[in-house]
């Protein structure tokens, strides 16, 4: 059994969804193909508006949400009728879903979750509608049924033994045998729990396709994107790309963390451990080699690698008294960023303050600064970057910083880690 995961790039219009439907096809054997899928397009980032709370122009969103995908319905079978009604009645799921949450500020990361997991329901059932029509056998599976994780909304901790049974309740061999499907076709980023539905953190579809091919030992998982492979850096900030050919798990894992785009930080482990292979595809280009990552030695080729976060906040903590921050300081602050769900992107402790970096989030940094200063002094600079340098020279730092001045830097052997002012523009 092999698990491919598209993002939503890759089924962003009935084109796409075409391409991905001929990609599929050209990969069919005798097994199921497990096809985990994103939301289409930006539709992620429409929903996040229209989590309770977060925006005013809900109705207009609202309209957005149902145009986009109902042309993308319309554009793949014309006149199916069938299609647009279980498009609407999902949609309509959604209006029920988001009438019944209250909208307050320590509700947002449940709110988050039960909202923008429609992206991902949307987009599988008009791809398995689809491809039922083009001609491979699919079975829609829900990935709520499938992945189980624990109360930690918006970053849900998978509970394995739990996601274990329910694969092998749901997605067995005898199962599937006896659906006679081609294709199993789920949702990434969803999961569940016993209260309702949860997510596995923002852009978390590659580490669903890993947890399925971790659960039902595949032989291989590849993700499609719109670039030819794992790439040195974000072609979008660089014209001279370098395509590494073979990369070590634990080497992609580091720069997973590091927040390179290509793959989500958590993808990575559950395939090492059980030597599954992870191959980085293009979607444009499918016939053409890309990258592997697996149990290799070294990375090859072996150059410098750029990552970049951007909208990043620095926020600098220090004691009241002007004591040290020790360990019962540090303490407490872990302890509300966890409670928060506010992900730590780097972090610098001196005697007499705590520095972390994190994303621009307006609904999470708010709250925390402002639990934050009924205990410490806080400040903070934002419109930021921060800016992660694999296998750097000290030419390479100085060209890419240039005459920006460095708020926090931390080095080691091979990694450089710089938060600077972000450019113009970005």
């Amino acid at each position: 059994m092999r698990v491919f995961k598209f993002g939503g790039a890759s089924v962003n219009s009935a084109d796409a969804v075409r391409n991905m439907a001929h990609i599929v096809q050209s990969h069919l054997g005798a097994e199921p193909l497990v096809v985990v899928v994103s939301a289409m397009g930006k539709t992620t980032n429409l929903l996040e508006k229209l989590v309770p709370g977060v925006s005013s122009e809900t109705s207009q969103l609202r309209q957005q949400l149902e145009s986009y995908h109902l042309d993308i319905a319309k554009g793949l079978i014309a006149d199916d009728q069938s299609l647009v009604a279980k498009v609407r009645s999902l949609l309509q799921q959604f209006d029920d879903t988001v009438a019944s949450l209250n909208p307050v500020a320590d509700d947002y990361n449940y709110n988050y979750d039960q909202v923008v997991s429609y992206g991902e329901l949307l987009s599988t059932t008009i791809i398995a509608h689809y491809l039922n029509s083009y001609g491979i056998s699919t079975l829609w599976a829900d990935a709520r049924q499938l992945i189980i994780t624990d109360d930690h909304y918006r970053e849900g901790r998978v509970d394995w033994e739990a996601t274990r049974r329910a694969c092998s309740k749901h997605l067995s061999a005898e199962v599937l045998q006896k659906q006679g499907c081609q294709v199993v076709l789920t949702q990434g980023f969803i999961a569940s729990n016993n209260h309702g539905t949860t997510t596995l953190g923002r852009e978390g579809s590659d580490y669903s396709a890993a947890i399925l091919a971790n659960c039902l030992g595949a032989e291989s998982m590849t993700i499609w994107k719109d670039v030819p492979g794992f790439l040195n850096a974000d072609p979008k900030f660089f014209h001279n790309t370098v395509k590494i050919r073979q990369i070590p798990y634990n080497e992609a894992i580091e720069l997973a963390y590091y927040g390179a785009s290509v793959i989500h930080p958590k993808t990575v482990k559950p395939l090492q451990n059980k030597g599954i292979p992870l191959f980085v595809n293009s979607f444009v280009t499918p016939e053409s080699e890309g990258s592997a990552i697996g149990d290799f030695h070294a990375i090859s080729p072996e150059t410098p690698l750029y990552i970049f976060r951007n909208d990043q906040i620095l926020l600098s903590i220090l004691p009241r008294d002007y004591s040290f921050i020790a360990e019962d300081n540090l303490q407490v602050i872990f302890g509300l960023l966890n409670e928060l769900g506010v992900r730590v992107n780097l972090m610098q402790n001196s005697a007499l303050s705590f520095s972390i970096c994190i994303d621009n989030n307006p609904q999470l940094v708010g709250r925390l600064v402002e639990r934050l200063k009924s205990m410490f002094r806080v400040r903070y600079n934002d419109n930021l970057q921060l800016i992660t340098i694999r296998y750097y020279t000290q030419q390479v730092i100085d060209s890419i910083v240039v005459d920006r001045p460095v708020l926090l830097e931390q080095r080691s052997r091979t990694t450089e880690q710089l938060v600077v002012p972000a450019k113009a523009g970005e």
